[in-house]
């Protein structure tokens, strides 16, 4: 949730927000409502204040007054109970708005929509397309078979067979090996959450139609671990000098897609149900844009140790998720569109996940709210399509990464017969 002093007091942090995309009515309405809030707060506490002097003078009362005194406090306590609830209407509406703000972008961020983006790095040789693309590569070695998932569950499903199988849990190992080297500690999470961890976590409202929702259950499917690895530390203070504490999360993932209707319907792109290992850190506020560049660095580690050809972007404002402060994208290159994909992503949602949950940290000096910040490790189905695609040789072989090379026992995986 956004930080509403700072929203209030600071021109810069309002146009963080408004960088992003928030309206200056919204931004205006909520404010408005934080004053009704304050007003009410401050009216209930003092009626609570009479109210209970009231009552204490009835026990001090001479016999005579004592009926007068009750029907006073009686008065005060009806008049308590209205501010009340004018009190928690307020609070409410003041929610309502506020959760609809996003959190500012970075002065860093660059202004304007997809195509705005900064490229920090590329490494790499774009190469040529190959004889097949990754979707025809797939079904052609009998690693996807979307014919059979889709008759069974519909487009945007995919099963992953023999050798691919195999890749993918290469991948998890390798992944979990490099993150156990920075202190990473490895999580396999739930992936139903309750609505309210997802909107602490930063999703809803604003992503709400992108989740499968478990009807009648209130339960959720994640489209991340990070919903649940978020929730770790849920309502905690955690030892300042602990910090910053970081998880490894896999877990299935399931996205509804929504508004891509025609894009990516071949192969394992983009589809409903995917794997993945996910970073999370929770992190001081001194230093989590440090952090958000060790997320980079290891992000670069392993898709370079993969020897896929890559850049790194700097998302533009129009860009980011409500809960980013600023996130780079890291894209591979794709030969047979020309052009880079994304395949793993990193970003610092300073405090406004952290607020929502009461996610803090303590020390000698008191408390204060810890930053968050995640990262995609590795997204295997779309780690699988570059691979597919870059490690493809003439005769439509696949030849495997030194890197995985140990944890798979095969060095290629033949060609069409």
């Amino acid at each position: 949730m956004i930080d509403l002093r700072r929203l209030r007091e600071e021109s810069a942090y309002r146009t963080g927000a408004e960088k992003k995309g928030a309206e200056t009515s919204l931004i205006d309405a909520t404010l408005e409502a934080d004053e009704r809030r304050r007003t009410a707060m401050h009216d209930a506490e003092e009626a609570r204040a009479a109210q209970n002097a009231a009552s204490k003078e009835i026990g001090q009362a001479e016999p005579s007054d004592r009926e007068s005194k009750i029907a006073e406090a009686s008065r005060l306590k009806a008049e308590l109970e209205k501010l009340e609830e004018v009190e928690a209407a307020a609070v409410e509406e003041m929610r309502e708005l506020a959760l609809q703000i996003p959190n500012p972008a970075h002065e860093s961020v660059p202004v304007g929509g997809e195509d705005d983006f900064i490229t920090e790095k590329e490494v790499g040789e774009q190469t040529p397309p190959r004889l097949h693309d990754h979707a025809e590569l797939g079904e052609l070695l009998g690693l996807v078979d979307s014919e059979r998932a889709g008759r069974n569950s519909g487009s945007r499903f995919a099963y992953l067979m023999g050798p691919a199988v195999r890749l993918e849990f290469a991948l998890v190992q390798f992944a979990f090996d490099i993150l156990e080297e920075h202190s990473f500690v490895p999580v396999v999470p739930p992936v139903l959450v309750r609505e309210e961890m997802m909107v602490d976590a930063g999703f809803f409202p604003t992503d709400r139609h992108q989740v499968y929702e478990i009807a009648g259950d209130d339960l959720f499917l994640i489209g991340t671990s990070e919903v649940a690895l978020a929730g770790l530390h849920r309502g905690e203070r955690l030892e300042r000098d602990s910090l910053p504490v970081r998880y490894a999360g896999f877990s299935s993932c399931f996205r509804r897609e929504a508004g891509t209707y025609g894009k990516d319907t071949r192969g394992i792109f983009r589809v409903h149900q995917f794997d993945k290992v996910e970073m999370f850190s929770f992190c001081d506020p001194e230093v989590s844009w440090d952090e958000l560049e060790i997320l980079r660095s290891i992000q670069e580690q392993i898709v370079s140790s993969l020897e896929l050809p890559y850049r790194v972007i700097n998302v533009a404002s129009g860009d980011l998720g409500a809960a980013a402060a600023k996130k780079y994208d890291l894209e591979v290159w794709l030969p047979s569109e020309g052009t880079y994909r994304e395949v793993t992503s990193c970003s610092n949602y300073t405090d406004y996940s952290a607020r929502r949950m009461g996610s803090r940290y303590k020390d000698d000096q008191g408390t204060g709210l810890l930053h968050t910040l995640n990262g995609t490790a590795c997204a295997i189905s779309r780690t699988l399509v570059f691979l597919m695609e870059n490690r493809q040789q003439s005769d439509g072989s696949i030849t495997v990464p030194d890197a995985l090379r140990p944890y798979v026992g095969f060095e290629s995986i033949p060609g069409p017969k």
